[in-house]
């Protein structure tokens, strides 16, 4: 049983940003369940303050702004004591790991991996390259080696996709108790709730999402600005594509035209009440990996959706998708306005929607499973680090490196 004063501390390359990104809700979900299991909750981070952040405090979470290659984090990590550290990606892992290892060798390490960074890296230079993506281009990648040795040195890793868990296992043999599958953890959606949503009459227009800082959201709108929305302006006249997204550049802002019923919106406010004044959801990514938040809320907002493969990889299981997948800008295009316009089939994919949320995000049945998890490695973390023999020799290595290069950086900066 876990003493109520346990203890985690979250070292986060960003502060939480959930009206931003995917990422930053996924966090939340995660401070929500340790907190519901009493720990005390330290997150830490070396990054600038972002006025869209979420105020910590209103979570019961200490926010600490501690310094990259700097003696200090020793000190403050070896006061706290932590019981759990838990990374937000891997690259927190590489600056900080080996700090906590030497400061704090009996916490528990978890890495969030949010997405495998190495297979959304790959995908995108195959696109940029006009290559047909196979998975065996992760093994050149020197991202790969970097992100497979973190996930090595930790304790757990959490997997939000199912395919990245096979990924993981497959191709670069990581064994599976180094693993814990762990999607986005949701509430169910009622059918009170779907019945106050609006309706397939009182909704018009299509709505695109993402943040502008992710370069496979970028793509998407170019995608949908180039080659996607002429086709189905040309079918579909008086129909407009709100596109939202968090950090618009200068030239994302270039691409509004509300002649041609392109209109870029910039941040959301309220996610839900944009997705359900939308009709019809595009997502035509072209790479990218993890699970897509955008869909998320479309599916929670009853809001059908067109994407790709990509978009819906490892997202519904064996369901049936909330929507259609297609590829090519003119299959896109069209199962675009065939479902802008038929309405039993919309109503059957936000249906398929409602579905997935449910059977695929269980809220309950996910933080328990973390929850016993944690709890069974923290009694037998001794064992588990002794079966993950390459663990140990990565942390060898990396405490003759790592921890070298970053101390000289310590020295060149004083």
């Amino acid at each position: 049983m876990i003493q109520a004063q346990a203890k985690l501390l979250i070292i986060g390359s960003v502060w939480p940003e959930p009206n931003s990104s995917a990422a930053g809700i996924r966090m939340l979900q995660l401070i929500e369940v340790f907190s519901a299991h009493h720990y005390q909750i330290t997150f830490a981070s070396a990054t600038a303050d972002s006025e869209f952040a979420v105020n910590l405090a209103d979570y019961g979470v200490e926010k600490v702004n501690i310094k990259l290659n700097h003696h200090s984090f020793d000190d403050f990590i070896s006061e706290l004591n932590p019981t759990i550290v838990l990374f937000d990606r891997f690259i927190t892992e590489e600056q900080y790991g080996w700090r906590v290892s030497e400061n704090c060798p009996h916490a528990l390490k978890v890495l969030d991996t949010e997405d495998l960074h190495c297979l959304r890296a790959a995908r995108h230079k195959a696109w940029k390259l006009n290559q047909t993506f196979n998975i065996r281009f992760l093994l050149k990648e020197d991202i790969a080696k970097r992100e497979i040795a973190s996930v090595l040195r930790c304790d757990l890793s959490l997997m939000i996709s199912t395919f990245e868990m096979e990924v993981l296992s497959t191709v670069f043999n990581t064994d599976s108790s180094l693993l814990l599958y762990l999607p986005f953890m949701l509430n169910g959606i009622s059918n009170a709730e779907t019945q106050h949503l609006p309706s397939f009459e009182e909704r018009t227009n299509f709505i695109s999402i993402g943040n502008f800082l992710h370069e496979p959201n970028w793509q998407s709108v170019l995608n949908l600005k180039n080659h996607i929305w002429p086709l189905i302006r040309k079918a579909l006249p008086k129909a407009e594509l709100h596109v939202y997204g968090a950090y618009p550049s200068a030239k994302v802002l270039q691409l509004n035209n509300p002649k041609d019923g392109f209109l870029i919106k910039g941040r959301a406010v309220d996610v839900a009440s944009v997705m359900q004044t939308a009709k019809v959801c595009l997502a035509p990514l072209l790479f990218g990996a993890g699970l897509k938040g955008k869909l998320i809320d479309a599916m929670q907002n009853g809001a059908p959706n067109i994407t790709t493969a990509i978009g819906a990889e490892g997202m519904h299981q064996n369901l049936a998708w909330s929507g259609i997948i297609a590829e090519g800008a003119e299959s896109f295009a069209n199962a675009a306005v065939s479902l802008y316009n038929e309405k039993q089939t919309w109503l059957n994919a936000q249906k398929n929607g409602f579905e997935i949320i449910n059977q695929v995000y269980p809220k309950v049945k996910y933080a328990n499973l973390l929850m016993n998890t944690i709890n069974q490695l923290l009694k037998n973390l001794e064992l588990h680090r002794q079966q993950n023999f390459y663990g140990a020799m990565l942390q060898h290595h990396t405490l003759a490196s790592t921890k070298y290069l970053a101390k000289w950086i310590q020295e060149k900066n004083k």
